[in-house]
């Protein structure tokens, strides 16, 4: 399969690094000299040209290319070249050639909002359009649970990837192999489904590995509510979440109004701070503004005596939303100096991300890496769920497939389905009358028709898995 991304940004090498783990044919498009000399390491074909130019388009090899990815940080730009790719391939291949997907990355809300009422394919023929905001605010609000964890990863349904550390206090599962660990812990063992130990690759572990201090593991788990069993079980101080959290917002734009929305959802108050007068006043005249339990006020959030007359510390969190992310940073570590337990951020950089939890942050969401995520996803078009490439656990991505009639499996216990054993199933998700329900998998568990299995596996075994579910 020949890939072509246009933009060689921290996106756009990501993507394309991602895509060669699976051994798909990649080109790598950027009119920036620096970024195209950058991606020069990549196992990848990297050409230095304007993604607007159908010139390009064809020294890429538009006409044998399945995928078009657009990149870029300017939507008009990744708009205008998705049109040009399709038009480019239709007229190198004569309109019999196989169709050409595009993915079209997003920032404003307006064309967002376009896609998701379906006008946007219509007018652009984009395919598939990437915002990563949403999935950023849900692992943003899940990971702020515990500083413990290092990435929380949604699954739908209630599933979830928790990556973390084993310390030393976790000693009923430390120096003993997973199956001897189940023994010993009430209840069922965490499903560890990727193993990263320091100075080795990460690894799919089996019942006969063992697990050591400082040890990095992702688990799978269901709901919220067990996140504190886990974190007990792998050695971690717990502290309950608020039910109806009092949360802080820096920033009243994108991103800042949809966390107060959610926050507002889940039963919480809000306190947004805006020192631009111009959106406080614009969001002040918004519906959001209308309930009760949201508060907007005009000033600096590095300003400690404004932080003072709000009783900053007496909020349950603060979140950081403003465009800079230097300034995100400073405004939270502020805030958790005057006292705020728990603080979070959602950064462009996956660098700073790694700083900040190292300055006592609790949780940050690297916006790139769910955006990858995401166009992965819609790489594989016939995925009904996410794709999700492990950020600390390296060399395990995890995959949800669907068990259409084409499975040889249905109706088989999971024991008997023939899944290899380079992977690890991690959920099993049903179809009920009000959605889908997420099961723990067991040898016993039978395989039904219509049910998705996510799957976590090297990402060089990805085709390989795909051709047995014959997607």
């Amino acid at each position: 399969m020949r890939i072509i991304i246009g933009g060689a940004g921290r996106v756009g090498t990501e993507l394309a690094q991602a895509l060669r783990n699976e051994s798909k044919d990649v080109v790598l498009m950027d009119n920036d000299s620096r970024a195209v000399k950058s991606a020069q390491g990549l196992d990848a074909l990297v050409i230095q040209g304007d993604v607007t130019h159908r010139e390009k388009f064809v020294e890429a090899g538009i006409e044998d290319a399945q995928v078009y990815i657009a990149a870029t940080q300017s939507d008009e730009r990744n708009l205008l070249s998705c049109a040009l790719a399709k038009h480019a391939h239709a007229k190198a291949t004569n309109g019999s050639g196989s169709k050409l997907t595009t993915i079209c990355r997003l920032h404003d809300p307006k064309l967002v909002a376009e896609s998701e009422s379906g006008d946007l394919k219509e007018w652009t023929t984009v395919d598939f359009v990437i915002n990563p905001i949403d999935g950023a605010i849900e692992r943003l609000m899940s990971g702020l649970r515990s500083s413990a964890f290092e990435q929380v990863i949604p699954f739908g349904s209630g599933a979830y990837i928790l990556e973390l550390d084993v310390t030393a206090d976790a000693g009923d599962v430390t120096f003993s192999t997973l199956r001897e660990s189940g023994k010993r812990i009430e209840g069922d063992m965490p499903l560890i489904v990727g193993l990263k130990r320091q100075s080795e690759p990460g690894k799919i572990p089996n019942e006969d590995d063992k697990i050591l201090p400082h040890d990095r593991i992702a688990v799978a788990t269901t709901g919220e509510a067990s996140f504190n069993r886990i974190l007990r079980i792998f050695g971690h101080e717990v502290v309950d979440f608020p039910v109806a959290p009092k949360v802080a917002i820096f920033g009243a734009g994108q991103v800042g109004i949809r966390i107060a929305e959610k926050i507002l959802q889940l039963g919480g108050s809000v306190t947004i701070v805006e020192r631009h007068l111009q959106k406080a006043n614009s969001l002040a005249g918004d519906k959001i503004a209308s309930n009760s339990k949201l508060e907007i006020i005009h000033g600096d959030h590095l300003d400690k005596g404004l932080l003072s007359e709000i009783e900053i510390a007496s909020h349950d969190i603060a979140i950081a939303a403003l465009t800079n992310d230097n300034e995100s940073i400073a405004a939270t570590l502020l805030a958790s100096d005057l006292g705020v337990e728990r603080t979070g951020l959602i950064l462009n950089s996956t660098d700073l991300v790694n700083v900040v939890r190292r300055m006592g942050i609790t949780f940050a969401v690297d916006k790139n890496r769910i955006a990858v995520d995401g166009m992965l996803a819609k790489v594989h078009t016939e995925l009904p769920g996410p794709y999700a490439v492990l950020s600390s656990v390296s060399d395990v991505v995890g995959i949800c497939l669907p068990v259409t009639e084409k499975v040889k499996f249905i109706g088989k216990p999971l024991a008997d389905s023939g899944i290899p054993e380079w992977c690890k199933v991690a959920f099993i998700q049903r179809q009920t009358t009000s959605g889908f329900e997420t099961l723990r998998p067991s040898p016993s568990k039978t395989i039904q028709l219509g049910d998705r299995m996510t799957i976590f596996l090297p990402p060089d075994r990805v085709s390989d898995l795909e051709k047995r579910f014959k997607v």
